[in-house]
């Protein structure tokens, strides 16, 4: 999970994204970083001395079920009340090409508002196309393959149409099969 900050310095909500701890030879050590803003979605980069302390808002985390997209709307749905909850495409973003109906996820909330959502870590996906594996799978080679969602991942040639693989939602990156 990122960092999220909001304080003096930064008068908005923001989350981390890149963080880099710098210690010089001379001087005093210093923390630089890539933030997004979540009000406007612009990226800033800051840069503070070690040992700053930001002050963290109080955001609440819902663990709701993606049920279906409705236009360029994502409906999430919480399995006790069910109660929907909707994302426009953009504040999805490119994590949707990893979500797949019937998905468990973290909503966060932040004064009554989504803010942002997380996918679990590992996504399990079947691969609806990719080229006829080689022969020689022994030497490990590796072939694009297209995924139930439209995300084109890299796979072992041993991997055939139809299989189960699972990925790595941060990363984009073939784990293992199913």
């Amino acid at each position: 999970m990122p960092i999220i900050v909001m304080g003096n310095i930064i008068p908005h909500l923001h989350s981390t994204t890149e963080f880099l701890h710098v210690k010089p030879g001379k001087g005093a050590a210093f923390v630089r970083t890539k933030m997004r803003n979540y009000v406007t979605g612009n990226t800033v980069e800051k840069t503070f001395r070690a040992g700053s302390t930001l002050q963290e808002p109080s955001l609440s985390k819902e663990t709701k079920q993606f049920t279906y997209k409705d236009g360029s709307q994502f409906v999430f749905m919480d399995l006790t009340t069910f109660e929907e909850s909707r994302l426009n495409e953009a504040d999805v973003g490119d994590k949707q090409k990893w979500l797949k109906e019937g998905m468990d996820c973290n909503l966060l909330y932040w004064n009554g508002k989504i803010i942002d959502f997380e996918l679990p870590i590992t996504v399990r996906l079947t691969v609806t196309d990719t080229d006829p594996g080689a022969s020689d799978s022994v030497q490990g080679g590796t072939k694009p393959a297209t995924l139930e969602t439209g995300a084109v991942v890299t796979v072992p040639s041993f991997v055939n149409v139809g299989d189960d693989i699972l990925v790595d939602s941060r990363t984009g990156q073939y784990m293992n099969r199913a």
